[in-house]
């Protein structure tokens, strides 16, 4: 009969072994191919699964049956069981087992996420309204790539630890009570590292230097946070990363200024153009632009471009350019342009009774 996969040649017995056999060669391969003595070797840690499966369905006496009559399918359809995913469910479904063999604890600490790292990024105006790319490089904490983040240095393996005797924790009386705590000196592992890695003694992680690659959307503004997956810290005992949060600054622009997603230029034109109106070239996010002034514009009004402004960071459309106006007065005028204006005053005073015209609101003349 055909098998998926031969579990008998897996752990090295013959098909009529005892329990007794199969027990004693799955502990001399699971001994050969732990994690802990094949850090980083991906091969070993299939390995280990594999035979990890394989004792798991000699061990039980229906699962056998099932197998030697119909092979694995049969066991998975029957009893649901398909293997091992990770290292860490093999430890928890053996643990007992484990610590028969080996003497200690295989209970490893939970994985930890990695912690979040913060980088602050400033932008121009102009980068901020239209976005832009921007390569950043960040100090970051990586796996040591000499012992895969064990904190081991290669070949060598973690001992017992000496306080708890690779149980993870350690038991103490007072009293009539007893309290029973996680060991302080292995972190409740039960093993303890004696032959660290030489290039990051022990701590399994090295400091380096990342560049990433930052999409900037249109319309980010000041103090806004972007957060980039899983660029932060390494997590430990096989967690994910933390992540990146990149907050926003804006410097400054000499010509415009941000009010939510309006853009506000300040346009000074001279008095004659606003008592007369006509055309002013101006500056936009998009290059300049040509406006119409309206005759008699006051001081202090406004015109709006409409969508001229900010893209809004929904996609929802753009906010406009509000152009304030204000009135360029010379102070120093020569002798035609004083008689000119003063000719144009007393016209304005001879047609607005009480002289509260444009040109002596404009010079305070009284």
């Amino acid at each position: 009969m055909q098998f998926e996969k031969d579990y008998y040649k897996i752990l090295g017995v013959p098909r009529n072994a005892t329990q007794e056999e199969i027990k004693r060669a799955y502990r001399q391969l699971a001994l050969k191919y732990h994690p802990d003595r094949n850090p980083g070797d991906k091969e070993a840690e299939e390995k280990f699964k594999e035979i990890a499966e394989a004792y798991e369905v000699l061990r039980d006496p229906e699962k056998r049956r099932l197998y030697d009559l119909y092979g694995t399918r049969a066991v998975r359809e029957s009893t649901g069981f398909r293997g091992f995913d990770t290292v860490d469910d093999i430890f928890s479904t053996f643990r007992d087992l484990f610590e028969e063999f080996f003497g200690f604890s295989t209970r490893r600490p939970s994985p930890e996420k990695g912690e979040d790292l913060r980088y602050d990024l400033t932008l121009t105006l102009i980068e901020a309204v239209k976005g832009t790319t921007k390569t950043i490089k960040i100090p970051k904490e990586m796996n040591c790539p000499r012992c895969n983040g064990s904190g081991l240095e290669p070949g060598t393996s973690p001992e017992v630890c000496p306080s708890c005797y690779g149980k993870g924790h350690v038991t103490r009386s007072h009293g009539f009570f007893t309290l029973t705590t996680t060991c302080s000196r292995c972190g409740g592992t039960g093993r303890i590292i004696t032959n660290p890695c030489v290039q990051c003694r022990g701590e399994g992680v090295v400091l380096g230097e990342k560049e990433i690659r930052l999409d900037i959307p249109a319309g980010v503004y000041e103090g806004l946070r972007l957060k980039v997956e899983g660029e932060g810290k390494e997590g430990r005992w096989g967690g994910p990363p933390g992540d990146l949060y990149v907050y926003i600054h804006v410097k400054p622009d000499e010509r415009f200024e941000r009010r939510g997603n309006d853009i506000i230029y300040r346009l000074a034109i001279p008095f004659p153009l606003a008592a007369l109106g006509g055309e002013v070239e101006i500056p936009t996010l998009e290059g300049p632009t040509k406006i119409t002034i309206p005759p008699g514009i006051q001081p202090n009004e406004t015109l709006r471009l409409k969508g001229k402004g900010v893209p809004r960071l929904d996609g929802r459309g753009r906010g406009d350019l509000v152009v304030e106006v204000t009135i360029k007065v010379p102070k120093k005028l020569t002798k035609r342009q004083r008689e000119l204006l003063e000719e144009l005053l007393a016209l304005e005073e001879e047609k607005e009774e009480g002289g509260k015209g444009f040109f002596k609101n404009l010079f305070g003349r009284t």
